[in-house]
């Protein structure tokens, strides 16, 4: 994702101030844009003075390097946060204080940004807007208070590089959670190319080249008349742009996978992350249903399913009842050729192969837009005070993903008052589907749907969702296919007072 790429801005004098985060906005664009929220100010004062605090600090340390991974055959040169992907798996229980020391040893300027907590505003960590870059060779602390319990997870936002090893899971646990299940797993998709012969920014240039190909694809229209797709889904329309040689489950081919062992009987929670930069995958377990307890964090009415459909970006918490034998958990590459796989064992029997395909892959399907909130964690019902409409639009050649007609360079940040119901309406005008994602708060599916921070809008598709504007700053809304993101497709909610 950029680094904060909307260049007139960067260019402005006044962009960043002593204490590295934003304070105004490059000459260019004070005339249209609100200007963001100082970190000091009262208003983000009085909100964090509110958050409940257990009093307790949590601290972890994050050192993102260049590092060789065995994916279980094939070993890599990537950048990561440690020797194995997914990087450190960082706990806390809700109201704690993470405090987290970040120190770069990439040879190039890096982030962390935490996917879905709604923290502190100069700490969601998108250089250029909420902090500086953290260059090579320096170090930044990240420090907030985790609100709300779920499942999160944490990356750069800095250029394409969440599509190396540069990712791992925050659980934030409630203490209040009754526990109901034995065991607990978390699981991790990722889809691969780096140190296969590319990197992520060879990928970036060569989607960047096929503006000189002609024709037209991702979206409707063009010198051609005509739209077409490498990768299709009958779920999603277009899938992706990216054909990726390995997709991994928690760090490891299907050739050589990862084993997750149980007994009989038990009652397993299964955290469920996508770290994909371009891929959705359908999740199923061979001879078992799933029952869908939670997404993006938040509790929903628990729904059966045979499988389950996750974008990038997107977690979610199933349970199970294991039977006994030895089954395959199945990551399928959405409309894509590949799957990532792990082994389920809970007693005798042969490993299943890598191609496995389960029959639930094919039955029914679940999609988090689906799910409804639980009563505990609905917004109540009330008339939105402003709507904003984001037209998604962009195309394959040139390279180049819209909100609104605009890249991020260019785009006009949509303008939010502390208190205020905020309705946004996702209008998808290309023919593929875009994971959209927004920072620092968690929003409703409109008539009472689940409570997330990724929703899946698929081509045609108007997604509406409404947010309390509650925590002030300046908050990125993105698509979640870091390609697409880093060509254009984002745009800020921008509080003013």
């Amino acid at each position: 994702m950029p680094a904060f790429s909307r260049r007139r801005l960067l260019a402005g004098a006044a962009g960043l101030t002593g204490a590295g985060l934003v304070t105004a906005w490059g000459a260019g664009l004070l005339d249209r844009t609100p200007r963001p929220l100082d970190p000091h100010d009262a208003l983000i004062g009085q909100v964090e003075a509110a958050r409940a605090r257990t009093g307790t600090i949590v601290r972890a340390a994050l050192t993102p390097r260049p590092v060789t991974l065995d994916l279980g055959g094939p070993v890599v040169r990537t950048w990561g946060y440690a020797d194995t992907a997914p990087g450190p798996l960082l706990r806390a229980r809700a109201g704690d204080l993470l405090h987290v020391e970040v120190t770069n040893q990439l040879p190039a300027t890096t982030s962390v940004h935490w996917h879905g907590i709604a923290l502190r505003n100069d700490m969601d960590g998108v250089p250029g807007l909420t902090q500086p870059p953290i260059a090579p060779g320096a170090a930044f602390t990240y420090e907030f208070t985790a609100p709300d319990p779920g499942t999160y997870f944490y990356h750069p936002h800095s250029g394409v590089q969440l599509d190396r090893a540069l990712y791992g899971v925050l659980v934030v646990d409630d203490p209040a959670d009754p526990g109901a299940y034995d065991t607990e797993w978390i699981v991790v998709l990722d889809d691969w190319v780096d140190g296969t012969g590319r990197t992520p920014n060879d990928v970036l240039a060569s989607l960047h080249s096929m503006a000189g190909m002609g024709g037209m694809m991702g979206m409707r229209g063009g010198m051609t008349g005509m739209s077409m797709e490498a990768y299709t889904s009958p779920l999603l329309g277009g899938a992706g742009d990216v054909a990726y040689p390995h997709y991994l489950l928690n760090g490891r081919i299907p050739a050589a996978p990862v084993t997750l062992s149980g007994r009989p009987g038990q009652r397993v929670r299964i955290r469920i992350v996508n770290a994909g930069a371009d891929t959705a995958f359908r999740v199923a377990l061979g001879g078992h249903r799933l029952t869908v307890t939670h997404t993006d964090g938040f509790p929903v009415a628990p729904v059966d399913t045979d499988a389950l459909l996750l974008g990038m970006g997107e977690r979610a918490d199933v349970t199970v009842t294991l039977a006994g034998g030895v089954f395959p958990l199945v990551a399928l590459a959405e409309g894509k050729t590949g799957q990532a796989l792990a082994v389920v064992r809970t007693g005798a029997g042969d490993v299943p192969r890598a191609d496995a395909r389960p029959v639930e892959l094919d039955r029914a399907v679940t999609t988090t837009g689906s799910l409804r909130a639980t009563e505990r964690v609905r917004l109540d019902e009330r008339h939105p005070d402003r709507t904003h409409r984001l037209e998604l639009g962009g195309s394959m050649m040139p390279y180049r993903w819209t909100i609104n007609g605009a890249t991020f360079d260019d785009a006009r940040p949509l303008p939010v008052v502390h208190g205020e119901r905020v309705r946004l309406q996702f209008v998808n005008r290309t023919t593929m589907f875009h994971p959209m994602h927004v920072h620092g708060h968690t929003f409703a599916l409109a008539g009472g749907g689940a409570r997330k921070d990724t929703v899946i809008v698929r081509p045609d598709q108007t997604v509406t969702v409404d947010l309390d504007a509650g925590n002030p700053g300046q908050w990125m809304t993105h698509c979640h296919n870091i390609y697409h993101a880093e060509t254009g497709m984002m745009i800020n909610l921008a509080y003013r007072m």
